[in-house]
């Protein structure tokens, strides 16, 4: 089989490496399976076509390279990590934004090779019947870092302003209260002592890379648990979701707890963009000068500028894109 085309480094790495190679072998007899790894990879070696063989390379190399392209980075996130535990602050990262979007692979990057001792990844389930009856922030600040830790929230207490009203989760009045009170808490653990860093992400995914990526984890057994009851409707109240976007940062994106929205479709660049965002929000000793921290203004935005977007893009073409 002759390929027209190979595909780009995007398609590539948005496919997936492993994924790639596992369309171009799908073709060949499955009862080789059951020969050793090691003879299974060399009969199918010297029966792929050269486009075949070029296509596997690439999508290897690119998975290669896009990995060697991020350590540079996760080492700096050490230094930094030692620098917050050494002088004692804590830092909260918010990872926030649209089903599908990348946050939880980002997060695995970002933690990858930091010291587990001095991080926590938070993934808060539903409240219980308990906390329901209970300050919608508690259960997240029960959380919160000690001196020195950096806690990385997958989805946070900005579920109110976004997944909750949208799904029934929480009334008007829940929401509307939730708008109005969370920047003054947010700038009550700020203020303390100048010893929390606060960063909140917002990812954001096209609606056709959306629908790619639930379309990869319906059928890979290896996925599906990640589909939710909200990620079955994504699709379908994708406007209201832009609309809830907009309120909040419009409503909750200020000069002391700004809001940074990453382009997500490209998942490489979310990610080693977000790393250089983490990185450029903490001064440390020891950085390295031959590296680029300042994130790249197309993937990450201001989430004033991100506003100013949607307005232009609803008066273009009748709804935000994003």
């Amino acid at each position: 089989m002759k390929h027209k085309n190979t595909l780009s480094p995007e398609e590539a790495f948005g496919r997936g490496a492993t994924a790639t190679i596992r369309r171009l072998l799908e073709k060949f007899d499955h009862n080789l399976q059951h020969d050793t790894p090691d003879k299974h990879a060399d009969k199918i070696a010297r029966v792929l076509d050269r486009e075949d063989k070029k296509e596997i390379l690439r999508a290897a190399l690119l998975k290669h390279y896009y990995s060697e392209e991020l350590k540079p980075y996760q080492a700096e996130l050490i230094k930094m990590q030692a620098h917050l535990e050494k002088t004692g602050k804590k830092m909260i990262i918010l990872f926030d934004g649209r089903d599908a979007s990348g946050k939880g692979g980002t997060i695995r990057r970002v933690t990858r090779y930091m010291n587990e001792k001095r991080y926590r990844v938070c993934a808060l389930g539903k409240p219980s019947e308990v906390q329901k009856t209970e300050l919608h922030m508690k259960r997240y600040i029960e959380q919160f870092p000690h001196a020195g830790e950096i806690v990385l929230f997958d989805r946070s207490w900005y579920n109110r302003a976004m997944v909750e009203p949208i799904m029934g989760f929480c009334n008007e009045e829940q929401y509307r209260r939730f708008l109005k009170k969370v920047i003054p808490y947010e700038e009550n653990f700020m203020l303390d002592g100048g010893k929390t860093i606060l960063l909140k992400l917002y990812f954001s995914v096209s609606r056709e890379e959306q629908a790619k990526r639930f379309e990869r984890r319906l059928n890979d057994p290896l996925r599906q648990w990640k589909l939710s009851e909200v990620d079955l409707q994504a699709q379908d109240l994708w406007d209201e979701f832009t609309e809830k976007k907009r309120v909040l940062l419009q409503k909750t994106h200020t000069d002391s707890s700004k809001w940074w929205v990453v382009r997500s479709d490209n998942k490489h660049l979310a990610r080693r963009e977000t790393m250089k965002l983490i990185l450029s929000s903490v001064r440390y000793l020891g950085r390295s000068r031959s590296l680029t921290y300042s994130p790249d203004p197309d993937i990450v935005i201001r989430g004033d500028v991100e506003l100013k977007n949607m307005k232009l893009e609803k008066k273009k073409y009748g709804t935000a894109l994003r």
